[in-house]
């Protein structure tokens, strides 16, 4: 079985059902509680309302007409320039104003040694998919620049936040989320592999190692992989990674396309997918996971999390349509 979620509910889907658990022929999505918030012990609970239910696709996605009003619009080059520009800064004045140090973590990064850690990530062989040279997310190289990868983690932050709402501190709601992940995915271990050990994981999409982090913590002794098409994004998990006291058994980062990994059949006991297919098309969704089968020894898990957005909102409505592969996502 596999495991997916969101970043506000949990559920639970078998890949032999012959179709996808989440959407509905109505068009509707069913998300169904898996597991309840686990904070960290360096903060209270937070009761964290979850409901069995359906959810409307957002009335911005797709080809609604407010959709292809705002797209129109958006065509018009001046308008998407001076958009962009103001989406970024609604995003990051956000994000300070519910705690997140968005500049500051920016700067950090940005005026670090972490540049050095470029020449031993990346893979200079390694050939790009199309989608992933476009513009994405207001920046004009898509994920492979500096200033995204700079960016990452306080954008993950905030999106903790839109998660959890009720939490006391952006802290707090990013222990939430990655708690709530993070139980799921050993609960589900526990029920379907057989008693069999987690000695290793795959996080594919790895980012900056956010996520890569939470399941070495998670899984001490297991030998943890986070492998990313961006060696910029990687750079910076490195660079971060060295900064912490040193695992017993250390991260490693691999450049390369979740499609196609090269790495061994069967070689992996849990393969995380967090956050990203929210920025794939749907054949490069369909590839990743069917790679991810491939890397699965019998009785493993596939752990899928992406964020969930609010169904009407103004500025994910301007956003997904600069973004155009989150509209599709959604």
């Amino acid at each position: 079985m596999a495991l997916y979620a969101n970043a506000h509910k949990l559920y639970l889907a078998s890949p032999a059902s012959g179709h996808d658990a989440r959407t509905r022929s109505n068009g509707k999505r069913a998300r169904i509680l898996a597991t309840r918030a686990a904070a960290s012990s360096s903060s209270s609970a937070v009761e964290v309302a979850y409901e069995k239910g359906q959810l409307e696709r957002p009335k911005w996605a797709g080809e609604t007409p407010l959709s292809r009003l705002v797209g129109a619009v958006i065509s018009f080059k001046p308008v998407y320039s001076l958009l962009k520009l103001g989406a970024r800064q609604v995003l990051i004045s956000t994000a300070e104003k519910n705690g997140v140090p968005w500049r500051e973590m920016t700067r950090q990064i940005l005026e670090s040694d972490v540049y050095k850690e470029l020449e031993s990530i990346q893979n200079p062989s390694l050939v790009y998919p199309d989608y992933y040279l476009s513009p994405f997310h207001a920046y004009d190289e898509g994920n492979l620049s500096w200033m995204a990868a700079a960016e990452a983690e306080p954008a993950t932050t905030s999106m903790s936040i839109r998660a959890v709402p009720d939490a006391k501190s952006a802290d707090e709601a990013t222990q939430v989320v990655r708690g709530n992940w993070l139980e799921a995915i050993e609960k589900h271990h526990r029920q379907h592999s057989g008693g069999s050990m987690v000695r290793d994981i795959l996080d594919i999409g790895c980012s900056v190692g956010i996520s890569t982090g939470y399941l070495a913590n998670t899984f001490p002794s297991a030998k943890v992989t986070g492998l990313d098409l961006s060696p910029y994004f990687l750079s910076v998990a490195q660079f971060n990674e060295r900064k912490r006291s040193q695992r017993t058994v250390p991260i490693q980062w691999i450049h390369a396309n979740g499609e196609d990994t090269g790495l061994p059949s069967k070689s992996f006991d849990l393969a995380s997918i967090s956050l990203m297919f929210h920025e794939c098309p749907t054949r490069a969704t369909t590839d990743v996971i069917k790679e991810s089968f491939r890397l699965l020894r019998p009785g493993g898990t596939i752990a899928i999390m992406d964020q969930a957005v609010p169904t009407l909102c103004l500025i994910f409505t301007m956003f997904c349509r600069i973004c155009p592969l989150c509209c599709l996502h959604y």
